[in-house]
């Protein structure tokens, strides 16, 4: 499998280069040349594997030849190991309305992104070993996937890895995750601004190819193609949970389109999905789309959903390059008129066929709450906030008889427990493995929305560390 830009000005690449460079190198993202094709035959196959099984076939395709099945399945079997839920990693649990959860929260961060990224950080050493070299791992997050990333890249001698977090809009179990691991290699900067402003400020860092080139620079977020081939399994083992010739829908809490576009990919590859619903919360710009067919940037409004809290969404591009015919120089130009106008508009039939696969939601802070409540008392479950704005987009978009609605439960609700327990009224407790967080030092830099001040924050690090002059 080779891999292109969505812009169509980069190299192509395999496998092993496209894990290892993340953001193309003209700005747009990586996506496979084509899409690998399961049938019926392969899912009575695929529903006798376990989790880490499924996991090293579904990705063979994406990954060969640069990474073997073999090799795949060695490292999902270390990956998932320490995963808390057994025998299955990701157990499906039905409410009463008939609404099933995917609980994506029994990883070592309790957050979907540990799914993939645990499977990441091992690729990483794995192709890093094999050409004797090292990477700068640079990203941003809105809570979750920077401790997911830190749990999966920290110690490791091939890499040190930056994550910058938005001052003050994680909550603190999120900010503790990443700020009490005193690894040498793990570096922690909260930036004064939003994740967006976080997220720009890598993609800065990227396009300058110089800078890129000297460090070394590698992605963990979902820009990089190995997390969504690494999230596409969950929702595979979600269908053959429930029997794969079942109709589908999927309810995706989302803010960057990385989780949701997952599943499209798994639909691409054939797995029944009747719908995706693209659950968000009051920064809504991706309901908004849905809606009217115009992507226009607002104003970042802090929730109790904060991995949400986003105006840009990266992995879209993925997908407008799919609703565009693959046609890159069009997505360039449209991407163009997002970054100068910050908004652009696609044409009808466009949306009319965007509308075909995608439904969206939103859910506002006092919605949230009252389905936090609500499920607890209906079900004495205790769930997240981001799951929270999943089941209110399930229960508000009406469906055709005879589809299963799958919610996707993103975090456990100990990663939130202030938001949880005043609107439910019980705190949840952190998993024993945790329990200890709050009385842990924590180590982080504090710095401001400007690349220039990262990049010399960056440069100054690895030349204490030696690892750069």
């Amino acid at each position: 499998m080779n891999y292109i830009s969505t812009r169509g000005e980069a190299p192509i690449l395999g496998f092993d280069a496209a894990v290892l460079a993340g953001l193309a190198r003209d700005g747009g993202l990586y996506v496979p040349e084509t899409w690998p094709q399961l049938d019926r035959a392969d899912f009575a196959t695929l529903a006798r594997l376990s989790y880490a099984e499924l996991a090293a076939r579904i990705m063979a395709p994406f990954a060969g030849p640069h990474v073997s099945e073999a090799e795949l399945a060695m490292l999902c079997d270390d990956a998932y190991r320490g995963f808390d839920a057994h025998p299955d990693p990701a157990p499906l649990r039905r409410l009463d309305d008939g609404l099933h959860l995917l609980e994506l929260f029994h990883g070592p961060t309790l957050a979907f992104k540990d799914y993939a990224l645990q499977v990441l950080g091992r690729l990483f050493d794995l192709v890093l070993a094999r050409r004797g070299e090292r990477i700068t791992v640079v990203g941003a997050t809105s809570g979750d996937t920077g401790s997911a990333a830190i749990e999966a890249c920290r110690d490791r001698d091939t890499l040190d890895i930056f994550m910058l977090h938005p001052k003050g809009r994680v909550s603190e179990v999120q900010r503790r995750q990443m700020t009490t691991v005193l690894a040498d290699n793990v570096h922690n900067i909260a930036i004064d601004g939003t994740f967006d402003d976080c997220q720009n400020l890598v993609k800065t860092l990227f396009v300058d190819t110089a800078f890129r080139d000297r460090y070394r620079l590698a992605a963990v977020n979902s820009i990089n193609w190995a997390r969504i081939a690494a999230q596409i399994v969950y929702y595979v083992h979600a269908a053959l949970l429930l029997g794969a010739d079942r109709r589908l829908a999927f309810v995706v809490p989302t803010g960057n389109f990385g989780n949701v576009f997952a599943a499209y990919g798994a639909l691409r590859m054939g797995l029944p999905i009747e719908t995706l619903v693209v659950a968000t919360n009051s920064n809504d710009i991706l309901a908004r789309f849905f809606a009217s067919g115009v992507m226009e940037i607002g104003t970042v409004h802090p929730t109790l959903s904060p991995s949400m809290d986003i105006q840009i969404s990266s992995n879209f591009e993925r997908y407008l390059f799919e609703l565009q015919g693959r046609d890159a120089a069009q997505v360039a130009l449209t991407m163009q008129h997002f970054r100068e106008r910050g908004a652009f508009a696609v044409d009808p039939e466009i949306l009319v066929q965007a509308r075909q696969t995608f439904l969206a939601a939103r859910c506002d802070d006092a919605r949230t709450q009252d389905v936090i409540r609500d499920v607890y008392r209906q079900d004495g479950l205790l769930v997240d906030p981001h799951t929270a704005v999943g089941i209110a987009a399930a229960r508000a978009t009406p469906l055709p008889d005879g589809i299963d609605k799958i919610c996707i439960a993103t975090a456990h609700p100990a990663k939130f427990p202030d938001a949880v327990e005043a609107a439910a009224g019980i705190r949840p407790p952190l998993p024993e493995r945790l329990a200890g967080l709050t009385g842990l030092p924590e180590r982080c830099a504090s710095l401001p929305a400007d690349a220039d001040a990262l990049r010399r924050a960056i440069a100054g690090t690895l030349q204490t560390r030696g690892i750069m002059a």
